[in-house]
């Protein structure tokens, strides 16, 4: 039996060097996943009320998702160091749990991202429509075509719009700010060729189309990550618990 012993020990030794480093890949997964929610939080907050009527959620699952990886890694940093056979077991259903949560996550997202495109482009028709250049949602709407260089939902829709009478196109579209004046904006041929051509909605959407394999494959490749875990943490644990393999 001590024999049996001996040589399993390298073995051990292995699959606990390999769930350690795991765990810390798990734990840097984990901060990303925090620092894109609280990014999300606190940058792109402004936005939301472009996205969907109602306040999403999406940024706090992902914090909160983020901050449960953060403690579950080192848990698992814990219970490898340990070797408690149950500590072990506890680590891999957990990151069984994570898995699953993680790819229906993912395949809700993929399955219903026509919904989530219509929710935006109705959200910001809406907020183009009711454009004042005083409230919430139009200072968001400013603020978003300064910055992805975009004009509207498309490119004329602004002419549609109650504000364009009186207002003409919002300052916010101009490519040189410095060469757009009121009289300019308010005519729809001279403001064709000082504002931005491409409208947000399209820009939005056709990063997204561009992107989407990458989007999904990232996130998948994140969730079958944890079988890695799972496996090593049972493997270790089996291994302990069949040789009876004290860690010290």
């Amino acid at each position: 039996m001590s024999r049996r012993r001996f040589q399993t020990k390298p073995l051990i030794f292995c699959l606990k060097t390999l769930l350690l480093v795991y765990s810390f890949v798990f734990w840097v997964s984990g901060i990303v996943l925090l620092s894109v929610g609280l990014w999300w939080i606190l940058m792109l907050g402004p936005y939301s009320v472009l996205i969907s009527r109602a306040p999403s959620a999406v940024p706090f699952v992902l914090s909160g998702t983020g901050a449960g990886i953060v403690v579950l890694s080192l848990f698992g940093c814990w219970a490898t160091c340990r070797g408690q056979c149950w500590m072990l077991r506890t680590y891999a259903v957990l990151l069984s749990l994570v898995f699953f949560t993680e790819l229906i996550a993912g395949i809700s997202g993929f399955i219903f991202r026509h919904e989530i495109k219509g929710s935006f482009y109705s959200s910001f028709s809406e907020a183009v429509q009711k454009y004042n250049a005083l409230d919430e949602r139009s200072l968001a709407v400013d603020d978003l075509q300064r910055k992805l260089h975009c004009c509207g939902v498309s490119n004329c829709s602004w002419l549609h719009s109650s504000y364009f009478p009186n207002g003409g196109v919002p300052g916010s579209c101009c490519v040189q700010i410095n060469d757009c004046d009121h009289d300019d904006l308010r005519n729809a041929s001279r403001a064709a060729e000082k504002v931005y051509s491409q409208g947000c909605f399209e820009l939005v959407t056709s990063f997204i189309d561009r992107n989407l394999g990458i989007i999904a494959g990232v996130t998948f490749g994140i969730a079958f990550s944890q079988l890695i875990g799972t496996t090593v943490a049972c493997c270790l644990s089996r291994f302990i618990h069949t040789n009876q393999y004290q860690m010290v």
